[in-house]
C-alpha cells in the first residue's frame, strides 16, 4: 500500500489534505513524506511508523540518538550528502544506516562497494535527515549537483516505480578533474570533491542564495579574488580569497557548468541545477579571460522563489488592464522592454503563464531558456548550428501557433519575420533593450523595421524597472527636504502630509535598508493617433507626449505612487527614474 493510502486508511489525512500534498510534491519535488511533515499535517514519528510499516523495515529516529564520532566517520561527508544517509551504528563489518529510501538497492550497493562494510539500511524520514546532515557534515556542503537526475531515476525505476514516493533531483556525482588535463589542473585533482577550495565555492553558493542574490561574481585581481553578490540590484563585495585559489576556484565552478577546464584563452557559458538544502536552484555561468585570469559569474534563479502572476508584479491598476488588453488581442506585437535585469522575463512568463491554456499553441525562443512553462514548446536558441531567433521563427510559422514569445528583436530580420506572424492571426510577444516605451519605437526604425509596418502591427509596448523595498524590520521615517524634491523635477505639495521611510540597517536586510524589489511599469497603447505619429516618422518625446496625455502613467509616476504608499524610498526613486519635468 502506498504511503497516502495507509495515512489515509489510519485517519491521519483526508484525501483534501492528500491532494495538497501532492501538489505541493509535483511543484516542489521531493518526497511525499517529506512535503506532508513540511506542510504540518503529519508529524515526523508518524511519518517514520508509517515508512516502516510500508517499507517492511526497521525505522530510526536520529534525532534522539547518540550517534558516537567514530561512526560519523566512517562515511564521508561527500558519502552522506550523494545518497541522503547518515550512519548510525556499526556492529563488526555491519553499519547501520539511517536512510530516506532504503528500497534503493543501487544506493546500497555503491555504499557496500565503497565503504567495504555491509549495510544494514533503516528507514528515517527525509527532514530528520536533512538536519542531520547539516548537524553533523556542515550546511556548507549542502549544495548538490542535479544535472544527472534523469539517468539516476531510470535507474531507480528499474527496480521501483512509486509516485507517492517520486524524488525529483537526486544528487548526482561527477568526476571533478581528468588526469589528462595540463599540469597545473592535475594538482587539484587529488580528491578535489573534499578539498577546502570546493568547500568555499559550495559555501559560497550556498550563502548566495540563502541572501536572495541574483548574480555571484568571481573577479581576479593582482593579489586576490574578490566575490561580489548583486543583491536586490545592487552589487556588495562578500569576500576576499588568497589569488592562489584562483585556478582551483575557475575549475570547480567550470566544473559545475560543464565547461572545458582547460581552456583559458576564451569565453565560456555553462549552466547546471543544484540542490542547496531543500531549495532547486537554476545557475548560469560565465567566464571571461581578463589580465589577472579568468573572471566568472553566475546567474541565480532560485525556482522557489518565482512568482508568474501578474498580480504580484507590481503593476499599478490601470497599467495592469492596459497590459492584459494587449495580450488578451488576437493578433499584433506585444513588447516588454526595460535594461538587463529588469525583469522582462518574469514579466512575458507571466503573461504567457495567464495564457496558458489547452485551446492554445503557444511556443516560445528563448536564449537562454529560463523557466521550463509546463504546456508550453520552449526552444533553446543555438548560434552554434544555426539556430537563431529568425530561423526559429520561420520554422513556428510552420507548427500552427497560436502565440509566439520570441526572447528578444536585436535586428531588422527578427523584427520583420515577428512583423509578418503578428500580420497573419498571430499574437507575438517579445523584449527589446531601450529606456523607455516610446524610444521602443524609434530603436525598430533605426533597426531598419518600416514605420508603417510597425505600426499596423504593434498592440502595445510596455516598459519597466525593479526598484528595491524598503525593510519593514528597520524602516524608520526621515524628512526630505524641499528643495531635493523640486531639484528632482517632484511638486512638493503633493506629498504634504505624506511620510517618508528609510532603512537603518539590519540583519533581516544585510545592513542596507531594503528587502526585496517591486516592478514599475508604464504601457503605451497604440490607437489611431499613435499609428499616425509612427508612420509620420514621430521622435520619442512627441510620442511620450501624446501617449501621457491618453492617460499613461509613466515610470517616474509610477514609482511617486509607490513611494506614497510607504514601499520605497525616495533615493531610490530618484535613482531609477528619470523626470520628465
Amino acid at each position: 500500500m502506498k504511503l497516502g493510502q495507509m495515512l489515509l486508511k489510519a485517519g491521519l489525512l483526508d484525501q483534501e489534505q492528500l491532494a495538497d500534498a501532492l501538489e505541493h510534491q509535483k511543484n516542489e519535488g521531493g518526497r511525499l513524506g517529506y512535503n506532508l511533515v513540511r506542510m504540518n499535517l503529519i508529524s515526523e514519528e508518524n511519518l517514520n511508523i508509517y515508512l516502516a510499516r510500508q517499507n517492511r523495515i526497521e525505522a530510526v529516529n536520529i534525532d534522539s540518538i547518540d550517534i558516537p564520532q567514530d561512526v560519523l566517520n566512517l562515511v564521508s561527508a561527500k558519502l552522506a550528502l550523494r545518497y541522503e544517509v547518515v550512519p548510525v551504528e556499526k556492529e563488526g563489518r555491519k553499519l547501520v544506516l539511517a536512510m530516506a529510501d532504503p528500497q534503493n538497492l543501487f544506493t546500497i550497493d555503491d555504499l557496500r562497494f565503497s565503504l567495504s562494510m555491509e549495510i544494514e539500511p533503516h528507514i528515517c524520514a527525509s527532514s530528520m535527515i536533512q538536519r542531520a546532515l547539516h548537524k553533523f557534515y556542515g550546511a556548507t556542503d549542502a549544495i548538490v549537483p542535479v544535472e544527472d537526475v534523469e539517468r539516476e531515476q531510470e535507474k531507480e525505476e528499474e527496480f521501483k516505480s512509486s509516485e507517492d514516493e517520486l524524488v525529483v533531483g537526486d544528487d548526482a556525482f561527477f568526476s571533478l578533474i581528468e588526469e589528462e588535463e595540463e599540469e597545473e589542473e592535475e594538482d587539484l585533482s587529488i580528491d578535489l570533491s573534499d578539498s577546502p577550495v570546493v568547500k568555499l565555492v559550495n559555501s559560497v553558493i550556498a550563502d548566495a542564495v540563502k541572501r536572495g542574490a541574483s548574480d555571484i561574481h568571481f573577479e581576479p585581481f593582482e593579489k586576490f579574488i574578490r566575490i561580489r553578490y548583486r543583491i536586490d540590484g545592487i552589487l556588495h563585495e562578500i569576500m576576499r580569497p588568497s589569488r592562489k585559489y584562483r585556478q582551483a576556484m575557475v575549475s570547480r565552478l567550470k566544473i559545475l557548468g560543464d565547461m572545458n577546464i582547460a581552456e583559458h584563452n576564451l569565453p565560456q557559458d555553462g549552466r547546471t541545477k543544484v540542490r542547496v538544502g531543500d531549495r532547486f536552484v537554476d545557475m548560469r555561468l560565465s567566464t571571461l579571460p581578463t589580465l589577472f585570469g579568468e573572471k566568472v559569474e553566475v546567474r541565480l534563479l532560485d525556482r522557489s522563489k518565482v512568482q508568474l502572476n501578474l498580480d504580484l508584479l507590481g503593476f499599478e491598476e490601470e497599467t495592469l488592464y492596459q497590459f492584459r488588453r494587449g495580450i488578451k488581442r488576437p493578433y499584433g506585437i506585444v513588447l516588454v522592454t526595460g535594461p538587463s535585469g529588469s525583469g522582462k522575463t518574469t514579466t512575458l512568463y507571466s503573461a504567457l503563464t495567464e495564457l496558458n491554456h489547452v485551446g492554445v499553441n503557444i511556443m516560445t525562443a528563448e536564449n537562454p531558456v529560463e523557466f521550463n512553462l509546463k504546456g508550453i514548446n520552449q526552444v533553446q536558441m543555438n548560434t552554434d548550428v544555426g539556430l537563431t531567433f529568425a530561423k526559429a521563427l520561420r520554422a513556428y510559422l510552420r507548427q500552427d501557433p497560436d502565440i509566439i514569445m520570441v526572447g528578444e528583436i536585436r535586428d531588422q530580420e527578427t523584427s520583420e519575420i515577428s512583423i509578418r506572424a503578428a500580420l497573419t492571426g498571430h499574437l507575438v510577444l517579445s523584449t527589446a533593450h531601450t529606456n523607455d516605451a516610446p524610444s521602443t519605437i524609434n530603436r525598430l526604425v533605426d533597426m531598419g523595421t518600416e514605420p508603417y509596418m510597425l505600426s499596423t502591427s504593434l498592440v502595445s509596448v510596455c516598459s519597466q524597472r525593479l526598484i528595491r523595498k524598503v525593510c519593514n524590520n528597520c524602516k524608520t521615517p526621515v524628512s526630505v527636504p524641499r528643495e531635493a524634491m523640486v531639484e528632482a523635477g517632484i511638486e512638493p505639495e503633493r506629498f504634504k502630509g505624506i511620510t517618508f521611510f528609510e532603512g537603518t540597517g539590519c540583519s533581516r536586510c544585510n545592513q542596507t535598508g531594503y528587502s526585496g524589489r517591486t516592478g514599475i511599469y508604464e504601457v503605451m497603447q497604440i490607437d489611431d493617433e499613435m499609428r499616425a505619429l509612427i508612420e509620420g516618422d514621430a521622435n520619442s518625446v512627441d510620442l511620450e507626449k501624446a501617449a501621457l496625455r491618453k492617460g499613461m502613467i509613466n515610470l517616474r509616476e509610477a514609482a511617486l505612487r509607490k513611494l506614497e504608499r510607504g514601499l520605497t524610498t525616495f533615493d531610490e526613486v530618484i535613482r531609477e527614474t528619470v523626470s520628465n519635468v
